[in-house]
């Protein structure tokens, strides 16, 4: 250490004194290095998606390992080593190569870094973990707080968006889309069979799974659709004004809340209390024909009861972007997965979250955590899913 010069202000890079170069690692590119100065900074390991073509196209598509959250050229300033990659499977990928000594991770919901207790365990130097996003239900979070290692996430950065396709699945199942859509493709023309599964969401009973800031921004949108009743189930009762302000009635068994509902959409976070939460006996308690839309996390859903009650025709679709592995396998059976009619699936990649406005919107608050952390200031409370004591949320289970 340096005579009169405190560690740690080599440890957050106020000071040069080490030749650095910057990385974009991957499975299958390492770019080029480029002979800077850098301080004796920290090692920040972001796991992003792979943007290709598009992403070199549209610099506003931050979330990719091409535009990498648009943090590099900030935090190499600062003297930091910023690695980014996509590489994720495996012993030797590169995530888990580098988050041995690395101080900060950076994940996303969409290309997800599955931060298991094992991996907490070896990261001896990592203090930090950051979610580009909502929902770090792929971190071992029980595991964190035994290590003592903040999770935060960009709360609030996406919901509007998510609550948007929420809106969107739900319509397209209801109307029957895309099999009409898939007709006009292949040259077609019969409106019968298309019209004989359309319906209107007027009059129609919806419960979401989850009234936070995404569920109930979906109660805020179907409004105008002048449906029968809005439904929640939620262990978090909402504000007696807010229930007010969209008409929606809790229920407080979800057996007897499916049973009521000709639409459900799931939109609460994936934990002990939520994994397989829809599973074969609880479809057996949903209306015959109903429409399933899950946007949270695939792992709420059991993949296959999900894909049996759709081929019997017990529901009549199922929509998201989520998958319980992600990327989804090619054979995964929601791919491909119809009712009897041929229909049904309005299943596309995760991406509802990522929109161009929600990664300018998860990109900056990524860089406000950094910013907070590295200049030691407190984080806003909203974004704190673990802090240093622990659990700082309610919406990853009830906790004692």
């Amino acid at each position: 250490m340096l005579a009169g010069i405190s560690s740690s202000y080599l440890r957050r890079g106020l000071l040069s004194s080490a030749t650095r170069s910057p990385r974009l690692l991957s499975s299958t590119r390492l770019a080029p290095s480029l002979s800077q100065t850098y301080a004796a900074g920290m090692k920040i390991l972001a796991v992003l998606y792979r943007g290709g073509d598009a992403a070199k196209q549209e610099p506003r598509l931050l979330g990719t390992i091409e535009n990498q959250l648009g943090l590099r050229s900030w935090l190499e300033s600062l003297g930091h080593e910023y690695i980014v990659t996509d590489d994720k499977e495996g012993y030797e990928s590169v995530f888990q190569k580098h988050i041995l000594d690395a101080e900060v991770l950076i994940t996303t919901p969409f290309h997800p870094a599955y931060v298991t207790k094992e991996i907490i365990q070896k990261a001896k130097n990592l203090k930090l973990c950051i979610t580009a996003g909502v929902g770090s239900d792929h971190i071992d979070l029980n595991a964190a707080v035994e290590k003592r290692i903040q999770v935060l996430e960009v709360s609030g950065s996406n919901v509007v968006s998510v609550a948007e396709h929420v809106i969107m699945s739900i319509l397209l199942l209801v109307r029957n889309f895309v099999p009409a859509h898939e007709m006009i493709e292949r040259g077609d023309w019969q409106v019968s069979e298309i019209a004989r599964a359309a319906y209107d969401l007027e009059g129609k009973v919806v419960g979401t799974i989850g009234a936070g800031r995404i569920g109930y921004r979906v109660l805020q949108r179907l409004v105008p659709f002048n449906c029968k009743e809005l439904l929640y189930y939620d262990y978090n009762a909402l504000p007696e004004e807010a229930a007010k302000a969209v008409g929606v009635r809790r229920v407080d068994d979800l057996k007897d809340f499916v049973s009521q509902c000709d639409v459900i959409t799931v939109n609460c976070p994936l934990h002990e209390g939520t994994r397989g939460l829809v599973n074969a006996d609880l479809l057996k308690h949903f209306k015959k024909g109903a429409w399933l839309v899950n946007t949270a996390r695939g792992a709420i859903c059991d993949k296959d009861a999900v894909a049996e009650a759709l081929k019997s025709g017990h529901l009549s679709g199922y929509a998201g972007d989520v998958w319980n592995v992600q990327p989804a396998p090619r054979d995964h059976i929601w791919r491909t997965m119809k009712n009897p009619l041929g229909g049904g699936n309005g299943m596309v990649p995760h991406y509802s979250g990522t929109t161009l406005d929600a990664q300018a919107r998860y990109a900056a608050g990524t860089k406000s955590i950094l910013e907070n952390y590295l200049q030691n200031k407190p984080q806003e409370p909203q974004n704190i899913i673990i802090g240093l004591s622990g659990y700082e949320t309610k919406a990853y289970g009830q906790r004692k």
